[in-house]
C-alpha cells in the first residue's frame, strides 16, 4: 500500500518528495519516478484521508511547512483493547503423534497426583483423549510410554509446578 498512498499524495497534494518518501517509507527517487509516470504505471492511488491514516489538516500543515513530516493518525480503539491472553502452544505435526505416549507415561507415573485436565494441559491434548487413554478406550492401542519432557511437549519445570500445586492444595 505505500506506493498506492504515495501515488495519491503526489497527485492530490503539494507535499515535497522528501515528505512523501518519509511517510510512505519509499526512496525519494521512487517518489520522483511516480511523479514522472515511470514507476507504478497503471496503479491506482490509495486515499489516506478516507482510510483514516491522515487528516486534511495534517496534509495542509505539512504543505505549509516543507520541513515538517506527516504524522499517522493514532487509533484510540487499538489502545483500549485488553492485552491478549497467552495462546495455546502450537505442537508440530511430528510431535502430535507422540501425545498419546506422553499421556500414558504421565498416567502410569502419577495415577492419583494428576487429574485428566492437568495432563491435558501439560501435553496440549484434550481431557477426552486423556480419559480415553486412561480407560483403555482410545482409538489406537497405546503400547509404549514416552516422557513428555523428552519428547518436548512440556518441561520438567511445568510438570514440577503442576505436581507442587496439587500437593500444596492437599495440605491446605
Amino acid at each position: 500500500m505505500p506506493k498506492a498512498t504515495a501515488i495519491w499524495l503526489v497527485e492530490n497534494t503539494g507535499l515535497s518528495f522528501r515528505q512523501i518518501s518519509v511517510f510512505c517509507g519509499l526512496h525519494e527517487l521512487e517518489i520522483q519516478g511516480i511523479a514522472d509516470g515511470e514507476v507504478a504505471v497503471g496503479m491506482r492511488g490509495y486515499n489516506p484521508i478516507d482510510n483514516n491514516q491522515l487528516t486534511k489538516e495534517e496534509i495542509e500543515r505539512c504543505e505549509n511547512d516543507l520541513n515538517a513530516d506527516l504524522v499517522l493518525i493514532k487509533s484510540s480503539v487499538i489502545e483500549e483493547l485488553p492485552p491478549r491472553k497467552k495462546d495455546t502452544k502450537y505442537t508440530p505435526l511430528s510431535l502430535r503423534q507422540e501425545k498419546p505416549f506422553a499421556i500414558l507415561w504421565l498416567i502410569k507415573r502419577y495415577p492419583t497426583e494428576l487429574s485428566s485436565s492437568q495432563i491435558a494441559k501439560l501435553t496440549g491434548s484434550t481431557k477426552n483423549t486423556v480419559d480415553a487413554i486412561r480407560n483403555g478406550t482410545y482409538r489406537e492401542a497405546v503400547l509404549e510410554t514416552k516422557s513428555p519432557m523428552d519428547v518436548g511437549l512440556c518441561t520438567y519445570k511445568d510438570l514440577e509446578k503442576t505436581l507442587n500445586r496439587k500437593r500444596s492444595s492437599k495440605l491446605n
